[in-house]
């Protein structure tokens, strides 16, 4: 049984959990956790409550979820309209040449025999990602990635275009220990505004040991009520 996630913000109206790597947002056809089997457990009246976005099973970290519809309301216009601040933590093979840039590279879905992938094409949705490298070493780099649009596989597909597949990724890289992507911080434009700060999980420490994570959260704080 997986434990109840951490919960990094709680109101009447919204939590922020710290979603571990490997558990759903939703339930699938071949049964298993996902974060839903709580929403009893965080439920407030008779309906609800709802995600207001969603990660991939394999990221770790920030999930917003609305306990009050008119906060869901909320938060997917901010969604759509882009006012809310995502920040990621990706650890990756191979060390940038540059110390940070942009990846703007369209995205499409295309349908194999094998299943569905997320592929680099003109023709597709327009994707924008800034990127910068925040630790290294000999062979792998932690990078800060602040998407500005909010593509399917976005983050995954521009670090894999750039040369630098994410570590642990199964589609589009190498899979193996976990997928080293971390929904890092999340800021929410509610009145006040809601911050919040994902723990780095031990599979990603693994990969780039030597306290390389130590002095990023040394200056950011968790916001929680």
């Amino acid at each position: 049984m997986i434990a109840v996630p951490a919960i990094l913000f709680r109101s009447n109206h919204l939590l922020v959990i710290d979603k571990p790597a490997g558990l759903p947002c939703h339930a699938g056809p071949r049964g298993g956790a996902s974060v839903e089997d709580w929403f009893p457990l965080w439920r407030r009246g008779q309906d609800g409550p709802w995600l207001a976005h969603r990660l991939d099973a394999d990221t770790a970290g920030c999930l917003a979820i609305a306990r009050r519809k008119s906060t869901l309301l909320l938060l997917q216009r901010a969604f759509a309209e882009r006012l809310v601040t995502k920040i990621y933590w990706a650890v990756v093979e191979g060390v940038p040449d540059k110390a940070a840039g942009t990846i703007a590279l369209a995205l499409a879905k295309r349908n194999e025999k094998s299943g569905w992938q997320i592929v680099a094409d003109p023709s597709g949705d327009p994707a924008a990602t800034d990127w910068r490298v925040l630790a290294r070493s000999e062979k792998r780099a932690l990078l800060e990635l602040r998407p500005r649009t909010g593509r399917t596989h976005q983050l995954r597909v521009h670090c894999a275009a750039l040369g630098h597949p994410i570590i642990g990724d199964p589609l589009y890289g190498t899979a193996g220990g976990g997928q080293c992507l971390l929904a890092r911080r999340l800021v929410l434009p509610l009145d006040p505004h809601v911050e919040t700060v994902a723990s780095v999980p031990p599979h990603m420490r693994a990969v780039l040991p030597g306290g390389a994570f130590d002095e990023f959260e040394a200056t950011q704080k968790v916001t929680a009520e």
